[in-house]
Formats: C-alpha cells, structure tokens, sequence
C-alpha cells in the first residue's frame, strides 16, 4: 500500500485560484487547479478532495497537510499554515534549482522574492495596492476590448513589436485609454503590447528594488501569458526560466507548501 510512502499536501488557496498538490517520496504527485470561491473554506476541501482522488489515495495516506496563500486561515484540516512568498520560493527554487529571483504576478498582486544560492529568502517586496498588472485586470481589459484572455497573447504577436505608451497608472483610465485607441483605430496588436507593456514596467520596477539576480523565473497565473513574459523580457533584458516537465507556473505555492510539510 501506500503506508511506506512519504506524502504530504499543499493547499494554496488564492484570491482567483485555488490549488492542490501533492508531494510523494520526494517527487511532484498529482496536482489540482480550480476556481476560488466565496466559500474558501469548501473550495480548500473539495481541492484536497480531487487531488487524492487523481493519486488514487486515502486521506490518511497524508502525513502532513500545510496551507498557503491569502485565504490559508481557511484550510481548516492543514497542520499548519506559511506565507505564500515562503511558499512560491520554496517551490520555484525547487523544481528549478537555480532559481534566485522569483516573479509571482497572481490575480490581486504581484509579489517578487530574491533568494539566495542555498534557497533562503533574502528579500522581498510586493504590490498588493493596485490592481493594475495582475490577472484580474487582464481579464478585466480583455472583457472591455470583447476577446477572449488567451487571445492577448496571439494578438501580442501578430505584428511588428510597436506598444503603444498607456499613460496612466490605474487600471480604470487604462480601460478607457485603451477604448479611446480602439476609436482611434490604432491596431489592437500595438494596443496589446503596450497593455503588457505597462505591467512589464510595473513588475520591473519591483525587480529593480529587490535587485535582479539570474535565473528569473515567473509563476502566477499571467506566468501563462507569452505576451507578458515577452515584454518583462525585453523590459528586464534576461531571459526568463520556463518549469522543467511543463509544471504550471500557478502550481508553484501549492508545491512549495507540499515540499515544506
């Protein structure tokens, strides 16, 4: 059975998404993403829920249970709960060894850690004040503009690279800056890279205060957005690290918290 096997969980419950992971004898086990809920509490349980069921395992196959992200208070049947930029750094540095500087662009904020060789947290900074630059407020623009979010990439690159300048700081005068383009008839490409742009601009310059240190790499749900990561690329002028195996980038506070337990 089961029984000689090391298995812990994490549950990263976030402020749009809510995961699941589990880590067995050392290694990436099965893991879960599913929409965040009014009920955080519910959405925590029926994660860990569907996580066992993938593995094929008993709740009682679980040594440890660790919780993280904004609503972690909420994860009622963890053992304990951590910091979700403990719990990204964790998991980023280890699915990705030589990663120092740790890019979280999630749905309400952006968090970016610096780690040192060894994987400790040496400095951190995080924008939790705006909305502008985060999932939301893709989604946000996305439903203004009447495409889909998976088309902001595509459009990202379906041209010369000329982003347009968005002037303002807040994500409601971006909207209508961006619908005075659309009017404008300037091309929805340029409109596109200049809106990932603007966040490419706001996450550099957290990465300059914490001092940028190779490998970056990004997780977070706009970790999935080539068009983002294309621009934070140009704007920071590195190369950012992809996950090995395809692991998803949002996955990374849920690994990590598995990996501490």
């Amino acid at each position: 059975g089961m029984k000689d096997h090391l298995i812990t969980a994490g549950i990263d419950i976030g402020s749009t998404t809510s995961k699941a992971a589990l880590w067995i004898d050392g290694r990436l086990g099965s893991y879960v993403i599913g929409p965040s809920t009014t009920n955080p509490r519910a959405t925590a349980r029926e994660c860990y829920e569907r996580v066992l069921q993938d593995a094929g395992l008993q709740a009682d196959d679980v040594a440890y249970i660790v919780g993280t992200g904004y609503g972690r208070a909420k994860v009622s049947f963890a053992h304990e709960n951590i910091s979700e930029l403990s719990a990204h750094g964790r998991g980023a540095k280890t699915l990705l060894p030589s990663a120092r500087t740790v890019i979280d662009i999630g749905g309400q904020d952006t968090k970016v850690v610096l780690l040192d060789a060894g994987g400790q947290m040496i400095e951190y900074i995080m924008n939790d004040k705006c909305a502008a630059g985060t999932g939301r407020f893709l989604d946000f623009i996305a439903h203004s503009l009447g495409i889909g979010i998976e088309e902001l990439e595509k459009l990202h690159v379906s041209g010369n690279y000329q982003p347009v300048r968005l002037s303002s700081m807040c994500s409601v005068f971006i909207e209508s800056e961006v619908i005075n383009l659309v009017n404008d008839e300037v091309p929805l490409p340029f409109i596109v890279q200049g809106l990932h742009q603007s966040i490419a601009n706001r996450v550099a310059a957290l990465v300059k205060r914490v001092g940028l240190v190779e490998d970056v790499v990004i997780t977070g749900g706009v970790a999935k957005n080539a068009g983002v990561v294309d621009a934070l690329e140009r704007n920071l002028r590195v190369k950012l690290k992809t996950f090995p195996d395809g692991v998803d980038p949002q996955m990374m506070g849920g690994i990590g918290a598995a990996v501490i337990a």
